[in-house]
């Protein structure tokens, strides 16, 4: 039996828009993780080394982005389990971003934002759907815990550059 035109029109309605969607996500992940080629080389960064390099601010304004992927990957109805994953993903590259020097060298390797938009593609190329969906109770508590472990560790590692300086400097 074949589908009326209405069912047709609003199925394909729904798939331009995941499309759009998962292009928006695809150009979201280059620009933080591999927009910028280096010289010389093929390997490529992107926005979201450097923007780790601004003390604080930085790491939040990169997992802002990062948490918006997460959020439109709930509403293509990714699993709970890949959710958590993708924030892993996100804690571990802030947690990593707050050591010198080599922070910002494991951020320019991980590229947790290509990650994450790899899982979503896993998970939008399954024939079947693993796990469960997640309910919107579970994304607002986990966006809201992500968005408390990075501002916390942004916090801390202020904190304690602060402490540092004035130890340094006699203040």
């Amino acid at each position: 039996m074949s589908r009326s035109p209405i069912q047709n029109s609003s199925t394909n309605t729904a798939s331009k828009s995941q499309a759009a969607s998962l292009r928006r996500l695809r150009q979201i992940s280059h620009l933080l993780d591999n927009a910028i080629p280096i010289p010389g080389t093929k390997y490529r960064i992107g926005l979201d080394p450097i923007l780790g390099l601004i003390p604080g601010g930085g790491d939040l304004i990169g997992s802002v982005f990062a948490g918006y992927v997460v959020f439109k990957s709930a509403q293509m109805g990714v699993p709970q389990e890949t959710l958590v994953k993708m924030a892993t993903n996100i804690v571990f590259d802030t947690l990593a971003g707050t050591v010198p020097v080599a922070g910002d060298l494991l951020d320019v390797a991980w590229k947790a934002n290509v990650k994450n938009i790899e899982l979503l593609d896993a998970h939008l190329g399954s024939p079947e759907p693993v796990g469960k969906k997640a309910d919107w109770l579970f994304v607002v508590a986990l966006l809201l815990g992500l968005m408390l472990i990075v501002g916390g560790v942004i916090f801390l590692s202020v904190m304690f550059f602060g402490w540092v300086f004035k130890a340094l400097t006699g203040g």
